[in-house]
């Protein structure tokens, strides 16, 4: 739900904005069967507006014409979708299946992302979309630039895809929109009715402005929210008129400047409204649908605003019935209406881009061109959509079903694509926050960005800078070079330079004596190959110098330095549904290490390493299971710079960071959380989560010591919240043998 997405401010702000424009139409032809001509006026309201449902389901049961429809924002929607031929009760059931809480936002589905931003989601969880150009940062056009809520009016408008003029859609249909330069009302009467309606439902400051015609258009409710004269305009004679628009909100509520900046805004769209309904005559029918506790931003509660507009015909049904026609009559109206046409014999003809699309031809004609020839499947093009936006760099991406040839309706039809790079583009910035606190002054914070350069070569070549403050300093960059424009294959020397800090200590008190610290410049060449959009199969080989000395303990032991040269071999999958709080899906890595014989290196021991992670949900309850290990193969040429650790917050949760190690270490989880509400409003509003865990492992000096017996037993406790900063824990852990740890944690994914 948008209420639950974006502040408070900007949520009461886009509920005032929800309406629509104003410009003359062409007016209608009279019918010769001397019956009234009927006009349906669909006002702006949000979530609201999905009681116009309830009242077309009335209307269709009561066998009532409708000749006309003028709508705004949500009225747009329902109206625009009505009057392409779906029926209210295909409606109802449509907009039902639909997720609207995804449809409003721009984020694709994690599994429609590929890898590489996988990974970034994962390393970098501020979720803050910013560019960089010029030396300036650059913010989107809107918070939502509406790439899901278009492919969802795409799919619905498909069958009248090829309708150019509104006037011969089944019912003659206007939505109205607000030009974003002159505050003008613009008149939506031809043209393509997908891009039509998602300019009527775009809220300025949360939805991007479309483009069209040469101008920027927005949600029409800035200049009429009752679009009463534009359907008086068609040429009809009686008008039912639905109007849903938000109530003022009371004293109670006006307490903040949020409140009185809606309010005030709420009053100037609903006296405009009060001016379009004192023009209604007294054969005109007004249905105010009781809507007063349902949020325009709610649409979980579609239903029930279905069912209350509903309810509220019924209640004028004897007003209502005095426009219905007889079965005969109904049924002879119903088959003048042009049927849309059956897309599932539909086959593709070709694969094109339009002319503002050029720059875009080679990429689409790569990843769609196999369309050609082949029955038109909307399944199959909405998912090779999502793997292609999935990449990052566009604003927008769509589609149209048009005729070959514009001069020749009847040409054969295919594909026209439209795309836009990111407005906020090309190079762009992700930041990534991570403190953990033990309440026993044991404290770790790294704060992290990434400068991200794009559209370096005509297959996405990029160029990745990385700096990150606190505990664990470093800087990094990477030269991501994929070999085709599918993206398969990829080149990728990088280099890194870092500090970090290994604890020492004593195995019998299991308490720290002393702190290592560790500098080290590594520098290589890898060379692998995306595997669908979840996995990953790199190679190969690194260069490591570096050095280490006591900071903490004994200070008078030398400084060590040490050059060693490794290939690896590195397989991982990613098919987690989140990186915070994953409900469905699993995660794999797997990796060997060896050295490349040098008599100028240090000897260092071959190693593999695995980590693998199974999510799986039943209503708001998780279970997640989780099993990491790994062994250094021979570890008589190991030191403990390269030993694996475990303790902290489901790691061992009774232990604190890196209380043991060793060559050897496994340890597997079960854990289990519920989500149990959301809290506070705006970016407080977030998903609130109580769990438990179950931990056994331990670290080894012998591969032949590793059972279960030998492993540590350690529980936790957790309450998390799923924040705009990451992920956030309180946490309690115990161990089995009598030690226990407080966890402040901010920024860690499982």
């Amino acid at each position: 739900m948008l209420h639950r997405m974006f502040p408070r401010s900007a949520t009461l702000l886009a509920v005032a904005l929800l309406g629509l424009g104003i410009s003359p139409a062409p007016a209608a032809q009279a019918g010769a069967d001397g019956r009234p001509r009927i006009g349906l006026v669909l006002s702006g309201g949000g979530a609201r507006g999905a009681a116009h449902v309830g009242v077309l389901k009335v209307l269709d049961e009561l066998r009532i014409p409708v000749d006309a429809i003028a709508g705004t924002s949500m009225g747009a929607v329902v109206g625009g979708l009505y009057a392409s031929g779906l029926t209210g009760e295909q409606l109802e059931k449509e907009l039902a299946s639909v997720d609207w809480e995804g449809a409003f936002s721009d984020r694709p589905l994690r599994a429609d992302l590929n890898f590489r931003r996988k990974r970034e989601d994962r390393d970098f969880l501020v979720r803050l979309p910013l560019g960089l150009r010029d030396g300036r940062f650059q913010l989107p056009r809107g918070l939502i630039q509406g790439q899901k809520l278009s492919q969802i009016l795409r799919r619905l408008t498909l069958p009248v895809s090829q309708v150019g003029n509104f006037d011969e859609l089944p019912i003659r249909f206007r939505a109205v929109a607000t030009d974003l330069e002159t505050g003008e009302g613009v008149v939506i009467d031809r043209g393509d009715l997908a891009t039509a309606l998602r300019a009527s439902l775009s809220a300025p400051g949360i939805f991007a402005p479309v483009e069209r015609d040469g101008r920027l258009l927005v949600d029409g409710g800035i200049a009429d929210n009752l679009p009463v004269h534009i359907a008086r305009e068609m040429g009809v004679d009686v008008l039912i008129v639905v109007d849903v628009g938000s109530p003022l909100i009371d004293r109670d509520r006006l307490g903040s400047v949020a409140g009185v900046s809606n309010q005030m805004l709420a009053i100037l769209i609903r006296r405009e409204s009060q001016r379009e309904r004192a023009t209604l005559g007294p054969r005109d029918v007004i249905i105010d649908p009781p809507l007063h506790n349902l949020s325009s931003f709610d649409f979980s509660r579609l239903p029930r605003a279905m069912n209350i507009g509903e309810q509220a015909a019924r209640e004028l049904a004897p007003q209502l019935a005095q426009l219905s026609l007889d079965e005969a009559g109904y049924a002879a109206w119903l088959a003048q209406r042009r049927a849309p046409p059956a897309m599932a014999d539909t086959q593709v003809a070709f694969v094109r881009v339009d002319e503002t699309s050029q720059a875009f031809a080679a990429s689409v004609d790569t990843l769609f061109g196999s369309l050609v020839g082949e029955p038109l499947g909307i399944a199959d093009l909405e998912d090779r959509l999502n793997r292609y936006y999935g990449r990052g760099q566009m604003e927008t991406l769509d589609y149209r079903l048009e005729p070959q040839s514009a001069a020749d309706p009847q040409s054969p039809l295919g594909l026209t694509f439209s795309a836009r790079a990111n407005s906020w583009g090309p190079n762009y910035v992700r930041f990534g926050l991570r403190l953990q606190d033990n309440f026993a002054g044991n404290s770790t914070f790294d704060a992290a960005m990434r400068v991200k350069i794009t559209e370096l070569s005509s297959t996405g070549a990029e160029w990745i800078w990385d700096g990150q403050v606190g505990g664990t300093p470093r800087i990094a960059t990477e030269l991501y070079v994929p070999l085709s424009l599918r993206q398969s294959w990829f080149v990728a020397p990088h280099a890194v330079f870092q500090i970090r800090s290994l604890a020492q200590v004593d195995p019998v008190t299991e308490e720290q004596v002393g702190e290592l610290r560790v500098r080290s410049t590594r520098f290589g060449f890898d060379a692998g190959r995306l595997i669908g959009s979840s996995g990953e199969l790199r190679g190969g080989v690194e260069r490591e110098v570096g050095s280490a000395r006591v900071r903490l303990g004994d200070t008078t032991t030398p400084k060590d330095e040490f050059r060693t040269r490794e290939f690896f071999l590195r397989y991982s999958l990613d098919r987690f549904d989140s990186v915070s709080f994953p409900r469905e899906g699993n995660s794999l890595l797997l990796e060997w290490r060896g050295q490349l014989d040098d008599r100028f290196e240090n000897k260092v021991s071959d190693s593999l390493r695995f980590d693998w992670r199974l999510a799986r949900s039943w209503g708001r309850n998780t279970a997640l299971v989780w099993v990491s290990g790994g062994s250094l193969l021979d570890p008589q040429f190991a030191d403990e710079r390269s030993y694996f650790t475990l303790g902290g917050f489901l790691n061992l949760s009774g232990l604190s960071a890196d209380t043991l190690s060793g060559p050897h270490y496994g340890i597997t989880r079960l854990i289990y959380y519920r989500q149990v509400g959301r809290g506070g409003e705006g970016f407080l509003n977030v998903p609130m989560y109580a769990g438990m865990s179950f931990e056994a492992g331990n670290a080894w000096q012998s591969r032949s010591d590793m059972d279960f017996g030998s492993a540590r037993k350690d529980f936790s406790l957790f309450f998390g919240l799923d924040t705009f900063l990451g992920p956030a824990y309180f946490a309690v852990g115990y161990d089995v043998r009598g030690r226990s740890a407080l966890y402040l944690s901010l920024g860690r994914g499982f």
